[in-house]
């Protein structure tokens, strides 16, 4: 700690000295204790913001890689188109409809079944007696009239009450008020058959009010790609797996309408586009950590082996894919399975698996591929097609390619668990038109890419989407790697960031405390000091009188 001098001036003057000043000056050069400690603290926390604004970035690429490993993502997602949208027009295609192009021609439209009962001048007569309704092959309702719903608006009110499953309604015009009776249901099931009327119109010499059937519920016909259909609405979403469409009128002879059903390139490519531009944002950022500013001042991470230890996780997570395949599916996972298989890494040793009592299902043969440490991992996987045991090759690239000879079955369905290869035939990211350049940053060829998906569509979603997919493991890599994730390395350098952070922060608490009390006491002992120096005046007058009185030489100057 350094010293400090004062100044309190000719010491007889009276004037003393200014005590706030002297207190301040003090304190400052006791404060110089925390100065290193708010510099360390100053650069933790710019590095905090670093790795925070790093942590965005990863969230923001993990996001844009989802859109393509999920299953249900833009990989899955299609795109259709009609030849002529006057006569079927498209309106979806999920993701369990298959590319490719589909003939339709449409003989003719659905009707909906409707009718209508005799029509009276006066819609507020009143009316009485009783109708039964029936549509299709349903039960038949009964409405009869009373006081609360003897006019045509009433009994409308009734019938749509009554759960006949038709629609009633008081159509009026120049001639007359009826009562319109539309199905609820289209197509030939929807017929409505009025067995009972006798409704009449009392304020009308009780004129009969009979149902006269306008039209006959039909169903659709239609020849989709060569096949006669049925469909019993117009909104057709059952004949082509995945696709709906709306038919809209008939097709002219000789004139199909031709569907297409294509996947969703444009779609995927952007997909593509954006997980490149995040990710070259991020790369970026990392490689600014290693240099200075244009002042020459280091970045905050400048030196850290965080920096490190994300380059080489994201550099190396570039070309990593471990070839993998499933057994099954199977409906149940907890079904009784036997027989054995066999399973070899690479050019390594073949290890067979004969299942027993203590392992014979799905659960029991993954704990006895893991427990064999052959250099593959087993897990089950459950979805809504069933549960089938996937095998993931503990070496990436051809190396560690997996070769499965099995021999199990299902005991419950006899159903033989044969072996899928999950790989595709999609190895890196250069088939897919993405370079990686010196700097870690990636480039994309878009019309490499826009190529690829037109003529292997597949194998795109199984780089992106098989198990153990480059798409997945990348993934993987980000979500460990992040903020969010309890061990991943960002997460461990701002809790290490946190902890030093929360020592010095305690630490200055403490010091400013001394510092603090240290002030009140100068300022107390200063203030008393002070108050001497100015009273030294007043007592040397008394002295000089005093030695006056005693001596009777007169020490007043002025006499």
């Amino acid at each position: 700690m350094g010293t400090v001098g004062l100044s309190f001036g000719s010491p007889t003057s009276g004037a003393g000295f200014d005590v706030s000043a002297t207190v301040a000056t003090i304190v400052s050069n006791l404060q110089n204790v925390e100065t290193p400690w708010k510099n360390q603290l100053a650069s933790l926390q710019s590095q905090d913001t670093v790795l925070s604004s790093l942590g965005t970035m990863y969230s923001s690429l993990s996001s844009a890689l989802s859109t393509l490993t999920d299953f249900q993502g833009v990989l899955a997602q299609k795109t259709g188109s009609s030849s002529n949208t006057n006569v079927l027009e498209l309106t979806s295609a999920s993701s369990s409809a298959t590319a490719g192009t589909h003939t339709i021609s449409v003989n003719s439209l659905a009707q909906t079944a409707s009718g209508y009962l005799t029509a009276i001048s006066n819609a507020s007569d009143v009316l009485s007696g009783a109708i039964t309704i029936q549509v299709g092959s349903g039960a038949a309702e009964t409405i009869t009239l009373g006081t609360s719903n003897n006019t045509l608006a009433g009994l409308a009110t009734a019938i749509n009450a009554s759960g006949a499953g038709v629609t009633a309604s008081v159509l009026t015009d120049s001639t007359g008020s009826r009562l319109s009776i539309v199905s609820n249901t289209s197509g030939a099931n929807g017929n409505v058959t009025i067995s009972s009327n006798s409704i009449v119109d009392t304020s009308n010499s009780n004129a009969a009010l009979t149902y006269t059937s306008t039209v006959t519920g039909s169903d659709a016909s239609l020849v989709v790609d060569g096949v006669t259909l049925a469909s019993a609405s117009n909104t057709v979403s059952n004949l082509i797996p995945g696709v709906t469409f709306q038919l809209l009128s008939t097709s002219t002879v000789g004139s199909p309408v031709q569907v297409v059903i294509g996947n969703y390139n444009t779609g995927v490519e952007s997909a593509v586009s954006t997980m490149v531009f995040d990710y070259n944002s991020l790369i970026s950022a990392i490689n600014t950590q290693h240099s200075t500013t244009s002042s020459g001042t280091p970045e905050p991470l400048f030196g850290s082996p965080t920096l490190s230890l994300l380059q080489q996780e994201l550099l190396g997570g570039l070309n990593v894919q471990n070839p993998s395949g499933y057994l099954g599916p199977i409906a149940n996972a907890g079904d009784t399975l036997s027989g054995s298989v066999t399973i070899q890494v690479g050019t390594g040793t073949a290890h067979t698996i004969t299942l027993n009592t203590t392992d014979n299902t799905l659960s029991g043969l993954s704990s006895a591929i893991n427990g064999a440490d052959m250099g593959v991992s087993a897990s089950v996987v459950s979805d809504s097609t069933g549960s089938r045991l996937v095998l993931v090759s503990g070496t990436a690239g051809s190396s560690g390619s997996l070769t499965v000879t099995s021999a199990i079955t299902d005991n419950s369905t006899s159903t033989a668990l044969n072996y899928n290869a999950n790989s595709s035939d999609i190895s890196s990211l250069t088939a897919l038109g993405i370079s990686v350049n010196n700097d870690g940053s990636l480039t994309l060829d878009a019309n490499s890419l826009d190529s690829l998906l037109n003529t292997d569509f597949d194998g795109v979603v199984g780089f992106f989407q098989n198990a153990d997919s480059w798409g997945m493991n990348f993934s993987n890599m980000l979500e460990n790697s992040g903020a969010g994730y309890a061990s991943g390395i960002l997460k461990l350098a701002q809790n290490a960031n946190n902890l030093v952070e929360s020592t010095l922060n305690a630490d200055l608490a403490r010091e400013d405390t001394l510092i603090s009390s240290q002030q009140k006491s100068l300022t107390a002992e200063l203030n008393s000091a002070n108050e001497i120096l100015q009273s030294l005046p007043s007592q040397l007058q008394g002295i000089n009188e005093i030695y006056s009185a005693m001596t009777g030489y007169n020490q007043n100057p002025n006499g």
